[in-house]
């Protein structure tokens, strides 16, 4: 599942790079936000996908427009503005040591001194490789970092506050959130319009189906599974998945710094995974109600209102 997450997320940059040609980065943001909101939701229905209301419906909103509208807005203005997609992977590769810094003391995540190690080697290894790119967009840059941060703190906030909420539903939710608020700075900050019509649905059936829908999914997934640092350590293989890809796609080559900076970002996920603490595979988030069901897997039957606080499963049937 891991290898398949991060595949799929380093093919998003590759994709983006072909949709941001052929339309204004915005409106190719706008509309994958608009479509994959649309298609999760009929999922979510399909499905019977319970649907978050109240305060959880306010978390889940806030951490969709963090790591959708913040990181993506961000992250294609950047490629627009001529910096490579593998680039954008470079810098966001620093996201398990934001991550890692956010959980400790939001999360109470344990995070081991080997760990620690791990994300400093890592965080290095993208450094150098970043620094090396700094010629092509200083702005592209910035704006790479400004999507880090939503991703980051999208992250954490979804751990610590809307873990409870269904990923199907909840993943709608961030999508059909996002939209509205990347459609209206599309109008104000661009001239609508496209290109290449092939190019752009070509690249947005590949970014909405594969990339929104996917790949979020399994992101959602494993967070509710796994610690937030853990899952984080993935994004330090992003960058190497992606440059191989524009290789093999773009006939794009790297230089022997950026080469360097991927193999010692990749020393880094090694040493960060092979320590970092397991998360347990449920708890109860501060938005779930008492009552909540465990995961199937955990037993077929329901448990009660009363057995829920009790914290007693429920007495066998009698014969």
């Amino acid at each position: 599942m891991k290898a398949v997450f991060v595949l799929l997320w380093s093919s998003a940059f590759i994709a983006a790079v072909f949709g941001t040609a052929a339309v204004p980065p915005l409106l190719l943001t706008f509309s994958r936000f608009a479509l994959a909101g649309v298609l999760l939701a009929v999922i979510a229905w399909v499905s019977r996908s319970p649907w978050p209301r109240g305060r959880q419906l306010l978390h889940v909103a806030v951490t969709g427009l963090l790591m959708q509208a913040v990181q993506f807005g961000a992250f294609y203005l950047a490629i627009a503005r001529g910096l490579p997609g593998g680039v954008v992977a470079l810098v966001q590769g620093l996201n398990p040591v934001v991550i890692a810094l956010l959980a400790g003391g939001l999360l109470g995540e344990r995070i081991t001194r080997a760990q620690w190690l791990g994300f400093a080697v890592g965080g290095a290894g993208v450094a150098l490789a970043v620094a090396d790119q700094l010629h092509v967009s200083v702005s592209g840059i910035v704006l790479c970092f400004v999507g880090l941060l939503g991703l980051s703190f999208g992250t954490v906030y979804q751990k610590r506050f809307a873990t409870g909420a269904d990923v199907r539903s909840g993943t709608a939710v961030h999508f059909l959130v996002s939209a509205p608020v990347v459609g209206l700075a599309s109008l104000l900050l661009e001239t609508p319009h496209v290109g290449d019509w092939t190019a752009f649905g070509l690249s947005l059936g590949w970014i909405v189906l594969v990339n929104s829908v996917g790949t979020f999914l399994l992101l959602n997934f494993m967070l509710r599974r796994e610690a937030a640092s853990r899952v984080g350590t993935l994004f330090f293989l992003t960058p190497a998945v992606t440059a191989l890809l524009a290789w093999l796609i773009n006939g794009q080559t790297l230089d022997g710094v950026t080469v360097l900076g991927l193999a010692v970002g990749g020393l880094g996920v090694l040493l960060a995974g092979l320590s970092s603490p397991r998360f347990p595979r449920y708890r109860r988030g501060p938005t779930e109600p008492v009552s909540a069901e465990p995961p199937a897997s955990a037993g077929s039957g329901r448990w009660s209102a009363g057995t829920a606080r009790s914290g007693r499963r429920p007495r066998a049937t009698r014969r």
